[in-house]
C-alpha cells in the first residue's frame, strides 16, 4: 500500500459521511502538515495521520472501539504500525504512551483543530481570519461553549508537545487561515 494523501482521503470519505467530521479531519491535517513542517518532519505521513485521527468515529463513536476498529481496518489495508499507533494515541483513555513528536503533535492538535472551529463558527462572519488566541482562551473559560471539547487534552496537549498554549493556539490559527476557504472558515460562506 502507498502510503499518500489520495490513499488517506480515500479511505477517510469511505467511513466517513458527515461534513462536520469531515471538516475536523482536514483542519487536523492541516495542522499536522504545518507542525511537520515546523519541526522539519515527513509532511505526508504527518497529514495522513492528522486525516485518518477519526475516520473510524462515524462508525464506533464509543470508547474503546475508536480507535481499536479503525486500527483493525488499517492494519488490514496495510498501513504501518508507527502510523496506527500515532492515530491510536490521540485517545487519552487508551493511556498510550505519546513517545515521539508525531504523537504529540496529533494529541495536540485534535482537540484544538475542534475548539477553533467552533470559535470561528461564532463570529459574526464565522471566520477563522484574525482570529486572536486571546478570545479562544476566553472561550476555553467558559465551560458551556463547545462542551464536548476536552479542555484537558488541550491543555496537555501544548504542554506535551513542549509549546505554550497562547503560541500553540497561534501557531494552528495560522495554519487554519492558511486554508480557511476548504473549511468554510474564510467569511465569505453564506449562512
Amino acid at each position: 500500500m502507498e502510503l499518500n494523501r489520495k490513499t488517506a482521503w480515500d479511505l477517510l470519505t469511505e467511513h466517513t459521511k458527515n461534513d462536520s467530521l469531515l471538516k475536523h479531519a482536514l483542519a487536523v491535517e492541516m495542522l499536522m502538515r504545518a507542525y511537520a513542517k515546523n519541526f522539519e518532519e515527513d509532511a505526508e505521513i504527518w497529514g495522513v495521520v492528522g486525516l485518518l485521527h477519526d475516520f473510524d468515529y462515524e462508525m464506533y463513536p464509543t470508547m474503546p472501539d475508536h480507535p481499536n476498529k479503525g486500527s483493525e481496518i488499517l492494519r488490514q489495508r496495510g498501513f504501518s504500525e508507527d502510523i496506527i499507533y500515532a492515530i491510536a494515541s490521540h485517545v487519552s483513555e487508551l493511556n498510550l504512551p505519546r513517545h515521539n513528536r508525531l504523537c504529540k503533535a496529533i494529541y495536540a492538535c485534535d482537540e484544538l483543530a475542534g475548539f477553533l472551529i467552533a470559535c470561528a463558527l461564532v463570529r459574526p462572519a464565522k471566520s477563522i481570519v484574525g482570529m486572536e488566541p486571546k478570545s479562544v482562551r476566553k472561550k476555553l473559560k467558559d465551560k458551556a461553549f463547545a462542551r464536548a471539547v476536552n479542555r484537558d487534552d488541550i491543555f496537555r496537549g501544548a504542554e506535551e508537545l513542549g509549546i505554550e498554549l497562547d503560541e500553540h493556539i497561534a501557531f494552528c490559527i495560522k495554519a487554519m487561515e492558511e486554508n480557511a476557504s476548504v473549511l468554510g472558515l474564510d467569511g465569505t460562506q453564506q449562512p
